[in-house]
């Protein structure tokens, strides 16, 4: 007997017919004698739909109250699911996250989870009750209830799964695992059998939208035993997100993640002197805007050019900033592109392999798509391109990297 904590996207209860499929998986689940705790999403377009509620009130909606708004889509849900399990003669409990006491700060629509009152859970588990938990919420010291984020249902599952120990965490969507890359753009794309965190944690941050990345770093970092499964398909494995690497078997690249939503800003012409870039980088903190790239030139008259991304939505939020500093910094002139994309390679393979970078840039020249910009670390390469390319450069690499084969 297993306990398994299993999490369902808004698409797996998207119907009341999509809500009795999973009470029946659950119920094959306990037949099984494993203990099953469900974390739920709201219905898919139902947290859309309050937001645009909220915003026809208050075009800047206050965060507290649509905390408070925008957690009734899981309330519907675990109420639902666990009235479709009861039908099925099973015992059933629905807890909403304050109810559990999901404790987290009070940073009201991004709050994070600071620790989990299990008891209640646990004893109902002992009693026999599937446990059916809001995802996405919880409450704060003071009472107040929070929201984790966009996504932040993952999270909610992973972190259960961590105060339980329970034996595998299992995130249910509307795909089927993780692929090399998203098979929209490359009908090719071959699903994962396992990938590792670190190789997960890296996909996550550079674009995919199979996990929320806070989700991913909760699991590494209390070693729950990750898997992503589809809630549309009966069989199969999905794909296991694994904390050991098999170097031998191990391919040199694993995927590759892309991201649309970028912009570069490049600050002309400021002095080449020490603390340049905190002078720059420093009010653009401030502003709560963060940087993912960035990119010095050397001068040679004394001044330098400095680039860096920030998230597209950001974009005219941090020109405004540095046009407010431009004097202070003794820049020449500020520009901007809001048409680029990020396109990153990930593969812990990289480690013992050399050429790799020379290989991407090869074959980017070969579609004749500039590189304006490039970030390396251990086991990933990110370059930036014009988004009007970032499809042709996926498909390229894709091929180039033979990831379409199995090892």
């Amino acid at each position: 007997m297993a306990l398994i904590v299993q999490k369902y996207g808004g698409t797996s209860v998207g119907s009341v017919e999509r809500i009795k499929n999973v009470a029946q998986r659950i119920a094959r689940f306990r037949a099984q004698g494993h203990q099953v705790v469900a974390v739920v999403s709201a219905m898919s377009g139902e947290t859309n739909r309050l937001i645009a509620l909220a915003k026809e009130i208050q075009p800047q909606p206050d965060p507290r109250e649509l905390d408070v708004l925008v957690s009734t889509g899981e309330q519907v849900t675990i109420a639902l699911l666990s009235m479709a399990l009861m039908e099925m003669g099973l015992k059933a409990r629905s807890y909403t996250g304050a109810q559990v006491r999901i404790l987290t700060d009070n940073a009201f629509t991004k709050a994070r989870i600071l620790s989990i009152d299990e008891d209640k859970i646990r004893a109902d588990l002992d009693s026999g009750y599937v446990v059916v938990v809001a995802g996405f919420q919880g409450v704060d010291e003071h009472g107040n209830i929070t929201t984790l984020g966009r996504g932040g249902s993952d999270t909610t599952g992973v972190a259960l799964a961590a105060a339980l120990k329970a034996d595998e965490c299992q995130i249910y969507t509307d795909v089927d695992g993780v692929y090399t890359t998203d098979p929209r753009i490359v009908p090719e794309a071959r699903k994962l059998t396992t990938i590792t965190f670190e190789e997960m944690l890296e996909l996550a941050s550079l674009g995919s939208k199979v996990l929320q990345i806070r989700s991913v770093e909760f699991a590494g970092k209390y070693k729950v035993k990750l898997r992503v499964l589809s809630s549309f398909e009966e069989e199969g494995e999905g794909t296991l997100i694994t904390f050991e690497e098999d170097t031998m078997e191990k391919p040199i690249i694993s995927g590759i993640a892309f991201n649309r939503d970028e912009a570069k800003l490049t600050v002309l012409g400021v002095p080449d002197r020490p603390g340049i870039a905190a002078h720059i980088l420093g009010p653009i903190a401030d502003a709560n805007i963060d940087v993912d790239m960035i990119v010095q030139n050397v001068g040679h008259d004394g001044t330098t050019d400095f680039s860096f991304t920030v998230h597209r939505n950001e974009f005219t939020k941090a020109l405004d900033v540095l046009q407010t500093v431009k004097a202070e910094i003794g820049a020449r002139e500020i520009i901007g592109d809001n048409r680029i994309a990020k396109v990153s390679l990930v593969g812990v393979g990289m480690r013992n392999h050399a050429g790799i970078a020379g290989k991407m840039f090869k074959t980017l020249a070969d579609e004749n798509i500039n590189i304006q910009m490039i970030s390396t670390s251990e086991i990933k390469i990110s370059v930036v391109v014009e988004d009007k390319y970032m499809e042709l450069a996926v498909r390229a690499l894709h091929q180039a990297f033979e990831l379409d084969k199995a090892n």
